[in-house]
């Protein structure tokens, strides 16, 4: 009875887990579905002129995809890597514990063929006390079944061994597979990063009128904060000596806080340097900012301030490729003008995990992260948020 009920325990605490999976699968396919509807109403709702940025629009997401496929094969392929050293770790243990098993087996068979048979006449012939040749006889019977047991083990090993070496097989060919994928990646990377020159080459003069087109920054900044505002209110439904610099980068130290209890403790989400801050009028015109530009170098990581979920991951006007992380009860942080979103709606992070790597997406001249907090859709100063 006892073990009808342990078993019936099992059992349903399997179904429950499944469930759950289940269950968690379906709320996030339910929210990249919302995300992605939101997302196509909005862009049908912001159809304003054409703009010289939006001639990168498609090479920079495509740059962006690239990267990220590029990413994902490097860990499969560190993944079947470490995969195949240790099968070959295994195949070599085994052949060293089976050649061991063939010298004792062979040592055993070579004194049995010395002996032979006639050890067993012998000692039923002679005259020799009965207990001892009960005892030579066991011990022969033990001899038999060591042999029996040894024989039997080199034939599992032997199986084993066969059975790695079709692994290191399947696991090597694996690895060539990828190594044509990113190949086959990488020439494509390139064949986007020369369209984005040329295309950058054909506006240049357009792009850099706008960039300080007070007009198109008003735009940009409210077309941003109609996005974030649409999140906000989705998410809530169910379901120089201005400059600093910072080299500390956040990792998971506040994952399970509260996102409001970490005011004054966050790092930035990249080493670099902060060239314009919360509430400075941009370059000859009103607009403020509403987040940090740290300048640095391109490719560099860029990494997640706190634990969240991605809510939206794709290419903007004015902020090139974008990534916004909720924190729940309403935060959210904003990483603009990246190179690489390395991941998508729906994606849960902790603090810490590379998110992007820096560019200048969007028409930027410069290389860096545009970083962004908001609360319930408003801007908060991200310094007062950052750890001295």
């Amino acid at each position: 009875m006892i073990l009808f009920v342990r078993l019936w325990l099992c059992v349903a605490c399997l179904a429950a887990g499944n469930a759950a999976s289940a269950t968690q699968q379906d709320e996030l396919e339910n929210l990249r579905r919302r995300i992605t509807v939101l997302q196509q109403d909005f862009d049908k709702t912001n159809e304003s002129k054409s703009e010289a940025t939006d001639a990168l629009r498609e090479s920079e997401r495509n740059i962006s995809t690239s990267n990220r496929k590029l990413n994902e094969l490097a860990q499969q392929q560190n993944t079947a890597a470490r995969a195949l050293e240790q099968l070959q770790r295994q195949s070599a243990q085994l052949g060293k514990e089976m050649q061991n098993e063939q010298q004792l087996l062979g040592k055993l068979l070579y004194q049995q063929y010395l002996g032979g048979k006639q050890e067993y006449l012998k000692l039923l012939l002679n005259n020799h006390d009965p207990n001892q040749v009960a005892r030579e006889l066991q011990y022969y019977d033990y001899i038999a079944r060591s042999r029996a047991t040894w024989v039997k083990s080199l034939r599992n090993k032997l199986f084993t061994i066969q059975a790695v070496a079709e692994q290191t097989r399947e696991k090597s060919k694996e690895i060539g597979t990828l190594q044509n994928e990113e190949h086959a990646q990488r020439q494509h990377l390139e064949t986007e990063k020369g369209l984005r020159q040329q295309t950058l080459a054909k506006f240049a003069a357009q792009l850099k009128l706008q960039r300080r087109e007070i007009g198109k920054l008003q735009r940009d900044e409210n077309r941003l904060s109609e996005l974030v505002d649409k999140l906000s209110k989705m998410l809530l439904r169910p379901s120089n000596s201005n400059q600093a610099r910072s080299d500390k980068l956040p990792d998971d130290t506040f994952d399970g806080k509260p996102f409001a209890s970490l005011k004054g403790k966050l790092a930035l989400p990249v080493k670099g340097i902060i060239t314009n801050k919360f509430g400075v009028p941009r370059p000859d015109s009103r607009v403020v900012w509403k987040g940090l530009f740290v300048r640095a170098g391109e490719s560099q990581p860029v990494k997640c301030v706190a634990a969240g979920r991605v809510v939206f991951a794709d290419w903007l006007r004015g902020f090139g490729n974008l990534l916004i992380i909720d924190h729940g009860s309403g935060y959210m942080s904003l990483y603009g003008n990246n190179e690489t979103l390395l991941k998508q709606v729906g994606d849960t992070l902790h603090g810490g995990d590379n998110i992007a790597s820096v560019g200048n997406s969007g028409g930027n001249e410069e290389s860096g992260l545009y970083f962004e907090l908001r609360h319930e859709g408003n801007a908060l100063d991200p310094l007062k948020w950052l750890k001295r």
